[in-house]
């Protein structure tokens, strides 16, 4: 030990420290005893102590704060399971009864010529039993042994067993040939009925026992029932060390259920808490693993985080079918008769358990986003559709993939466009300003209203349906968004205007529904995706497509859209419509049927006079000054003689030359305009027109707009300017 750097150390003291013992021998099993004592007399309570194991109390305010479960079953108490229930059960009695009706013949046959053998075996059976047959192998054995008194005492048994069975065959006889005679004076179809019943009886007794008279109408798949033991050993096969360290340490019990296991829907739900620092991420993220230990198929398998109660606590779902496999239903829409008022929630598919999920589309925007192929435009078309049949809704649709998969609503659409090219893309950039301005007018529009009439200061339902302060529903479905916001030239102001909108237009009465395949800052604006209120996410490959879609640390709650296995088309997590994250199955509804529920909503709009803009033929205005004509305005107001100009006095030049469009046009406004386009201003010389002196200020070339035009002519296929 190097002593301090001080004079006055003593070192004297420090020696008899050094030689002064400073431990002592401690009986270790006192002290666990004394440690114990003082944990039941309420003194302090180590981790290691039998106290510290035991459960907690059970308290007053336990029972308080505990999860009341509900008395009735989910489908008992929503009308609309109920509904499905009940016309389930009845179209399975249905069927199965006209199953076996068309199946009568087959099995009057069959009994016909079982008949003969049930006889035989009615015959031998009966005799087998009067002359007490079944006991002459053990009469037989004794006589053998040579044990006399044995078998007299079974002798004198048997004896007695005949004379009193052939007592009650012989009453029996008479009585079924007393009502034989009976039958001579007797109806009919008694006659008929009573040999019918009894080739019956004979054809029953002689079915063989591994080919039953009826056939299987339905088949019922036999799954074995969830147990905590199968769910533990399923979760010690992950390869996760938490749960592999807690079950080798305490067994089973590492892995606590907090509810019991029990039926829900067509599958099994276990309530699980993970060992301590294991999340329920870390399960998710290995559902086919998970799905191989349970001997499931993989779309069997749900596992879901409930990270309102803690990161650890785990929902696992185990259903009877794959999902994949289950019949989809239908849509409730399509057998609808009448207008749909959209202020209504909206049917957009089934969860694992076979349970419609509705969703909201007044005062939200609905983003929606995958990799390609798994039922994106599909989940699109689903709201879009509700929209239509609601003859006051507006609606307004943009494809930007141009594969026509938004092409049924064309006709009940006020604005369309569809394709890739960039005259679809301009046409979204110059819908996003007028939805911009909209915005505008609605908000001075509700302003100027009085409070009894709206008293939140938002479009409600009643005000949709008042044609005169045009405050119906507007919906603007975008699909393949990312098309247009990457977009060279008109992508910058698209993401801009669309986070306007997304934000003012929520309570305006106007909803967006995007879609993008390419969840990234570039394509998918963060303005965009952090402001829409209900988000659908289908297969992605990774962690930042997720939060992109789903919200910020959704992946790290175990709300992982990664999860989802190549055959989960149209399966995807939907955050917003409920408290927590469900998993839904969209409903899907194919072209012609598409074309069919538009059809009716096209009918609905025409009586109601709502049929306007692209649907009725009507072209859109296109405004006097687009965005991609400020390149030719430039090159009017800059001859070819004059190679570099002030930024002002260009202002002034496209002032002059459309005041409406350029009036209130200044020098910064057009810095940021030519931006795009990779054009940047720079010091140019000139001669100022009033003082006539020379100076250098902010310009642009003329060279540099040429360069500009050309390129952009290139990329849209016209000719060179």
């Amino acid at each position: 030990m190097n002593p301090p750097n001080d004079d006055r150390f003593d070192w004297h003291a420090a020696e008899r420290d050094l030689n002064t013992p400073d431990a002592e021998v401690v009986d270790l099993d006192a002290a666990r005893a004394a440690r114990n004592v003082d944990a039941d007399d309420g003194g302090p309570v180590l981790v290691d102590s039998p106290a510290a194991q035991r459960p907690p109390r059970l308290t007053l305010d336990a029972v308080r704060t505990g999860q009341r479960r509900p008395i009735l079953p989910a489908w008992l108490r929503s009308r609309a399971e109920l509904r499905d229930m009940m016309r389930w059960a009845v179209g399975h009695l249905l069927h199965t009864t006209a199953y076996h009706l068309t199946r009568l013949p087959k099995y009057v046959g069959k009994v016909a010529l079982r008949a003969p053998a049930g006889a035989w075996r009615l015959t031998s059976g009966a005799a087998r039993w009067v002359f007490d047959w079944e006991g002459e192998q053990l009469r037989q054995s004794t006589s053998q042994t040579r044990d006399g008194e044995l078998y007299l005492k079974l002798s004198r048994q048997r004896d007695r067993r005949v004379r009193w069975r052939g007592i009650v065959a012989t009453f029996t006889l008479s009585l079924s040939l007393a009502g034989g005679v009976a039958m001579l004076w007797a109806p009919s179809w008694a006659q008929w009925a009573l040999p019918a019943l009894l080739v019956t009886l004979c054809g029953l007794a002689g079915q063989p026992a591994d080919k039953p008279l009826l056939d299987t109408a339905v088949i019922v798949p036999r799954v074995a029932r969830l147990t905590s033991d199968v769910v533990v050993r399923a979760l010690a096969v992950l390869g996760i060390a938490g749960i592999t360290q807690a079950i080798a340490k305490q067994g089973g019990k590492a892995i606590a259920f907090t509810a019991p296991i029990t039926r829900d829907g067509p599958g099994w739900r276990a309530d699980i808490d993970l060992p301590p620092g294991v999340t329920a991420g870390d399960v998710i993220e290995r559902r086919d693993r998970l799905a191989a230990g349970l001997t499931r198929p993989l779309g069997c398998v749900w596992p879901e985080g409930q990270p309102e109660v803690h990161p650890g606590r785990l929902l696992l779902w185990v259903g009877d079918q794959d999902m994949a496999a289950t019949p989809p239903k239908p849509w409730p829409l399509l057998k609808a008769s009448g207008a749909f008022d959209l202020g209504r929630p909206v049917p957009f598919g089934t969860d694992p358990r076979g349970r419609i999920i509705s969703i909201e589309m007044p005062y939200t925007n609905l983003l929606i986003g995958s990799i390609p192929g798994y039922g994106k435009t599909a989940a699109t078309q689903v709201p879009m559709l509700a929209a239509s049949l609601d003859p006051y809704a507006e609606l307004w649709c943009f494809d930007f993939k141009g594969t026509g998969g938004l092409d049924p609503l064309e006709k009940v659409s006020a604005r369309y466009a569809s394709g890739q090219d960039d005259d679809t893309a301009e046409e979204g950039l110059l819908a996003l300003r007028e939805l911009r301005k909209e915005c505008q007018r609605r908000a001075a529009v509700i302003k100027g209203l009085p409070k009894t009439v709206c008293p939140d200061n938002k479009v409600t339902p009643e005000l949709a349906r008042r044609k005169k302060l045009g405050l119906h529903w507007l919906v603007v479905a975008l699909d393949e968004v990312q098309e247009l916001f990457s977009h060279p030239e008109f992508g910058k102001e698209a993401g801009e205007l669309a986070e306007k909108v997304i934000k003012l237009g929520r309570a305006l009465g106007v909803i967006l529904v995007v879609a993008t395949q390419r969840p990234d800052a570039k394509s998918l604006p963060t303005g965009v995706s952090a402001n829409a209120g209900t988000r659908f996410c289908l297969r992605v490959m990774g962690q930042i497509e997720n939060d992109m879609i789903l919200g910020t640390s959704a992946y790290k709650n175990g709300i992982r859209a990664t999860m989802f296995a190549k055959k989960d088309k149209g399966v995807g997590y939907l955050v917003g419509a409920a408290d927590d994250a469900q998993i839904v199955r969209t409903f899907y509804v194919d072209g012609p049927t598409a074309e069919k529920i538009t059809d009716r909503a096209r009918a609905l709009r025409e009586a109601a006079g709502t049929l306007t803009g692209h649907a009725i033929g009507q072209t859109t205005p296109t405004p006097a000054a687009r965005r991609d004509t400020l390149l030719d305005d430039i090159l009017t107001v800059v001859p070819a003689t004059e190679p570099k100009v002030w930024a002002e006095t260009l202002t002034e030049r496209l002032a002059d030359l459309n005041p409406e469009a350029y009036g209130d046009l200044t020098r910064d406004q057009l810095t940021a305009a030519l931006k795009p386009y990779g054009i940047t201003t720079g010091q140019v010389w000139g001669t100022d027109p009033v003082t006539g002196k020379g100076a250098n200020r902010r310009g642009i070339e003329r060279a540099d707009i040429t360069d500009a035009v050309a390129e952009r002519n290139k990329r849209r296929g016209d000719k060179a300017a």
